[in-house]
């Protein structure tokens, strides 16, 4: 089947569509609602050269249980980690619904040849990964090597099996809305599960006009396919308002159906203490000190 792709995008129109919805107002039920919901969609991420087992381990936990007391507040959606870090993972998330993430085909540069690629890829789904977030090489994308790209994606997602793929575009590193929309709809067509805005190592990560590019480049792909595709923004997403405006952003693009961790997440160290402190001070009228919060 031939997909059009509508190459053109509307740069004034999407970013003042951004802007309106990200100044819709929310009830305060609806809020805490909300901010529920965003906790559940969160992949809690740890991916620095200093990551040890007892911080994995540590951030399971938290994943699990991320108000300890408060039965009410839900678990993320998974944990991300770099590959050395997937056993030690699954083993702490053992029992639990939180999946386990593992970045791969060399994150963040994407710059390692293909037959390591696919080799990363079946190691970290033969520890234990449930999802694999792979990033794509943005230099031959640049320079018009879809096919290239499109290959790498599809093989890759060949060698995931059953676990899910998230395609990270690096869109701070794509230039235009017009290649955003073009790498999206490469990277659904490849069998990409998720499309990814970001590694969160580039100056610019996600961004809401961005995000809503690859919103109605999925819901076009939906149109013409009829297959849901999910997507993730990551990298920059630090508060509670910020996590609302996204969610209004998906719901006013894509419908209920993508309300969904299954659907939808968040890739983010920081957000769920700001999310937690939000929920609390909705609940009890008071903000509590980021000191009762652990810091991941």
């Amino acid at each position: 089947m031939q997909i059009s792709t509508s190459s053109t995008v509307d740069q004034v129109g999407i970013e003042e569509r951004a802007a309106a919805l990200s100044k819709r107002s929310i009830k305060k039920q609806t809020k805490i609602e909300g901010i529920k919901l965003a906790i559940s969609m969160i992949d809690l991420t740890t991916l620095e050269g200093k990551d040890s087992p007892g911080k994995v381990q540590a951030l399971c936990q938290k994943a699990i249980h991320p108000l300890e007391g408060n039965s009410s507040v839900p678990s993320v959606a998974a944990v991300c980690v770099y590959p050395n870090m997937v056993s030690v993972a699954k083993k702490a998330l053992k029992g639990t619904n939180v999946k386990v993430a593992s970045v791969a085909t060399g994150f963040p540069s994407g710059l390692t040849p293909l037959p390591i690629k696919i080799e990363e890829t079946k190691r970290v789904v033969e520890m234990g990964a449930d999802e694999v977030d792979m990033v794509i090489d943005r230099g031959a994308f640049l320079a018009g090597e879809y096919q290239k790209v499109s290959d790498e994606i599809a093989q890759v997602k060949e060698a995931c099996g059953k676990s899910h793929l998230k395609v990270i575009l690096e869109t701070g590193e794509l230039e235009t809305y017009d290649n955003v929309r073009k790498a999206s709809f490469l990277a659904m067509q490849a069998g990409a599960d998720f499309i990814k805005t970001s590694t969160g190592k580039a100056a610019v990560n996600a961004t809401l006009p961005v995000t809503l590019v690859m919103l109605e480049a999925i819901r076009d792909y939906w149109y013409q396919t009829g297959k849901m595709v999910g997507m993730k923004p990551a990298g920059g997403i630090r508060t509670s308002k910020q996590a609302l405006q996204y969610l209004v952003v998906v719901k006013e693009t894509l419908g209920d159906r993508w309300l969904s961790n299954d659907w939808f997440r968040f890739g983010a160290s920081t957000l769920t203490n700001d999310l937690l402190m939000q929920l609390t001070k909705e609940a009890t009228g008071r903000y509590q000190s980021l000191d009762y919060f652990t810091i991941d």
